[in-house]
Order: C-alpha cells, then structure tokens, then sequence
C-alpha cells in the first residue's frame, strides 16, 4: 500500500523529511502512521486525509495523501 506523508513545521525534524511517498508494509491507522514516521505518540497532532481531518483511529487506504501537522494557534 503507498501513501503520501507531508509532515509540517517542527515535525519535518522529528520525522527527518517534510513529504514522501510510503510503501507501507500492511494497512494502517492514521495513528500508526505517526508512530510509524517516528512522530512522538505524546506529540499533540492534526492529521489530515486527503483535505479532510481524521481520527487516530481512522484507517488509511492506498494512494491516501497524509499532512501530518502539530497543534498550532495564532490570530
């Protein structure tokens, strides 16, 4: 299964890369995906899937287009 992964701001150094092309071993939820990127499971995300928020619970499909993003807030 291939997917999308675009990690954001100060992730892009946790992750070591800010986008790339996954061939994952077996189907994924979006939590697994952080972790499996190395995105500290204590870190506070937004994960979005293909333009659309979803849970860590949520399971990814092949072709998906992942961002990867840390809680931010500012006006």
């Amino acid at each position: 299964m291939k997917i999308t992964v675009k990690l954001i701001g100060p992730l892009i150094y946790e992750g070591g890369f800010s986008e790339k092309t996954l061939t994952l071993p077996r189907p994924m939820t979006a939590g697994e995906l952080s972790a499996h990127v190395k995105i500290d499971r204590k870190r506070p995300t937004i994960i979005t899937r293909n333009g659309r928020a979803v849970a860590n619970s949520d399971t990814l499909a092949d072709g998906d287009r992942v961002v990867i993003s840390h809680i931010y807030s500012g006006g």
